[in-house]
């Protein structure tokens, strides 16, 4: 049984998101987004006789499966597909771990998964691309739900007044481990030699797979003491489909998790595509295109941690929703300068906004669903609704951002578009209610 406040088990809680965090900053938003582009690029260019300086970012395709297709809607479809997969894994496997007692367990399986994946990313080769995007693919349902049971713990180890501090604490420490990682790879690739980008794939998995042993150690794997019988399989999807019946009687929390699914989807497709963007879309100097998407990137990490530490102490003080309106109000304004802009000091703006908003409406949205819980031990199922909504949202946010670029045939189609997901998200956090209201059973 967790003791709620216990200062070592929040701490190692925490660590998790050190520990976690490199992927989905070094694999997901920095140099592999940069390796793939520059790849893909050259094995085009070779295709066509010229250099792969003389080739237009925006024109280049690959063959994927007989068909040629631009690399950047590969790369969102792979992902989208990935998400379809962790929102139908998530709600089934969370009910057998609320029902055996096992979260742990599950989120150990998909760490593992997502961590060796990404060290498989040092053997991907641009004319096998199909079989390269497995590790992407498989890479994204392990990161995707290990964190599923990760956020199912913070309603057991802190109390409902800390869990801003104590969600804000871990994305803190995530931005702050992801930028050290990054620096460290930087280090390699650029001081050393270009070649050592792929060992960059290795040290995240190392580093994922070696700090998670501390959140491992001290976070309990049974905290209500289950004893599960036999066919745990079929009792855990009837475990999940009574916590269905429970959420479903919920005002307050029904209506957040739908505001939560759009503005969230922006959010996540915003951080998925920018650096696919930006290297397509931004006029950067000759032969800069790296060293500045990195140099955007590191201010968003760094302006994250701050943003993500700034938005709690707001919500402390007006509210988790009032911080979070202001919060997608600024993302609205984001995605319509992005339209517009072309030069890197414009991107570099932008990405400092970006960062302000992005720690922060991401670590009080997970504190406000874990507040807004009503009493159970179910909390594993509660929160793979939470995952299902973020994982459809980013499933439909990434396959729509390929789409509107399919459709224009221009990127910058799809990342305006996007500010529509974070309009529909204000408008519904306005219909969030103070207190939760229960609709009986016979309504």
């Amino acid at each position: 049984m967790i003791v709620k406040g216990d200062k070592k088990i929040i701490r190692g809680w925490v660590t998790y998101d050190w520990a976690n965090s490199v992927y989905n900053l070094v694999v997901s938003s920095a140099i592999f987004p940069i390796f793939y582009e520059a790849s893909t690029r050259a094995v085009y260019a070779k295709s066509i006789g010229v250099s792969a300086d003389k080739v237009d970012p925006g024109k280049v395709t690959v063959d994927f499966f007989g068909y040629q297709v631009s690399p950047s809607v590969i790369y969102s479809l792979v992902l989208s597909l990935g998400f379809l997969c962790v929102s139908f894994l998530s709600p089934l496997l969370s009910g057998i771990a609320d029902y055996t007692g096992s979260k742990k367990k599950f989120m150990k399986f998909f760490c593992y998964l997502g961590s060796l994946s990404c060290a498989s990313l040092y053997f991907f080769d641009p004319n096998q691309i199909e079989l390269g995007m497995l590790s992407i693919f498989f890479g994204t349902i392990g990161f995707w739900n290990s964190l599923v049971f990760y956020n199912a713990f913070l309603p057991e180890i802190a109390e409902p007044r800390d869990h801003d501090r104590v969600s804000a604490s871990g994305f803190i420490a995530g931005y702050i481990g992801a930028t050290l990682l990054l620096v460290i790879c930087l280090a390699l690739i650029m001081g050393i030699d270009n070649s050592y980008t792929k060992v960059s794939f290795l040290l995240v998995a190392v580093w994922w797979i070696g700090f998670a042993q501390i959140t491992y150690r001290v976070l309990p794997n049974n905290v209500y003491g289950k004893k599960p019988e036999k066919d745990y399989i079929w009792k855990g999807f009837r475990e999940l489909k009574k916590v269905f019946l429970e959420f479903r009687q919920t005002v307050r929390l029904k209506r957040f998790l739908v505001s939560f699914f759009f503005f969230n989807t922006g959010v996540q497709t915003v951080m998925l595509m920018a650096t696919v963007f930006a290297s397509k879309e931004i006029e950067w100097p000759e032969n800069s295109n790296k060293s500045g998407l990195i140099i955007a990137i590191l201010l968003i990490q760094l302006v994250g941690a701050l943003g993500a530490k700034i938005t709690s102490i707001i919500a402390r003080k007006t509210g988790n929703i009032n911080a979070l309106i202001g919060s997608v109000s600024i993302w609205i304004i984001i995605c319509v300068f992005a339209f517009f802009i072309r030069t890197p000091n414009e991107f570099y703006t932008l990405a400092a906004f970006v960062g302000l908003v992005m720690g922060g409406v991401q670590a009080i949205a997970r504190s406000t669903y874990s507040k807004y819980l009503p009493e159970t031990t179910d909390h594993a199922s509660y929160f793979s609704f939470y995952d299902v909504a973020e994982k459809i949202g980013m499933v439909i946010g990434t396959a729509f951002f390929a789409l509107m670029e399919f459709l224009f045939d221009d990127i910058r189609f799809s990342i305006i578009s996007v500010a529509m997901f974070f309009v529909f998200g204000l408008i519904f956090l306005f219909f969030v209610p103070k207190e939760e209201r229960i609709i009986a059973p016979n309504h």
